[in-house]
C-alpha cells in the first residue's frame, strides 16, 4: 500500500505550517502516512558549482523518492515577503535538478497559513504555479489566516467556517487519491 506524504515548506523548528500539516494528517485514517519535519533537512543553497563539486545529498534523494512513491502529497507553505520561503524555493531548485519530474502526476493538497489576515496567500499562489510546472495536480487547497487566533493543536481549527473549508479540502483530496 502506498502512503500519503506530508511536509511544510518551512525549515523552522516551530513551523506553524508543519503544525497544520500534522493536524491535517491526524484527521486521516485507513492510510499510511509519512510526515517529514523539514527542520531536520538542511540543504545548502543551490548553485551549479556546488552541484558539480558535491552532487546530490542522500537526504535530497530520499525526499525525491518519498515524493515520487507517495500516492498523494499534503504540503503547507509559509510566506516571506509574499513569496515562499527561500528554504522552500531552494528545495524545489534541488529537487528539479535531481529529476525535473520529481512531482509529476502527484495529487496535491496545497495549504498555507500565517499569523496574518491573508493566510500566506502570496506564497500559496506562487507555489501553486511552480509545482504545476513540474506536473503536480492540485486537487484541493486551503488557507488558514490568523493562525495564532484560529488554531489550537488539540482543538484544531477554531473558526467554524474555516474548519468546514479545511474538512472539505481534505475530503476532496482523499477522494481524488482514492
Amino acid at each position: 500500500m502506498s502512503y500519503i506524504f506530508g511536509f511544510a515548506g518551512s525549515n523552522s523548528s516551530t513551523s506553524i505550517n508543519y503544525k497544520l500539516v500534522r493536524y491535517t494528517a491526524s484527521l486521516i485514517s485507513g492510510n499510511e502516512l509519512k510526515l517529514l519535519d523539514m527542520a531536520n533537512c538542511p540543504f545548502p543553497m543551490y548553485s551549479e558549482d556546488y552541484e558539480k563539486e558535491n552532487g546530490y545529498s542522500n537526504s535530497l534523494i530520499e525526499v525525491k523518492n518519498t515524493i515520487q512513491n507517495a500516492k498523494g502529497i499534503i504540503l503547507s507553505v509559509n510566506e516571506h515577503n509574499s513569496n515562499p520561503s527561500a528554504y522552500f524555493k531552494n528545495l524545489i531548485d534541488w529537487l528539479s535538478r535531481v529529476d525535473k519530474n520529481f512531482i509529476d502526476g502527484k495529487k496535491l493538497l496545497l495549504m498555507s497559513t500565517s499569523g496574518g489576515k491573508r493566510g500566506a496567500k502570496g506564497a500559496f499562489e506562487v507555489t501553486e504555479k511552480l509545482l504545476a510546472r513540474f506536473g503536480a495536480e492540485l486537487v484541493a487547497s486551503f488557507s488558514l489566516p490568523g493562525f495564532h487566533d484560529n488554531f489550537d493543536m488539540e482543538k484544531g481549527i477554531l473558526d467554524k467556517d474555516l474548519s468546514k473549508s479545511h474538512k472539505e479540502a481534505l475530503e476532496n483530496f482523499m477522494e481524488a487519491i482514492g
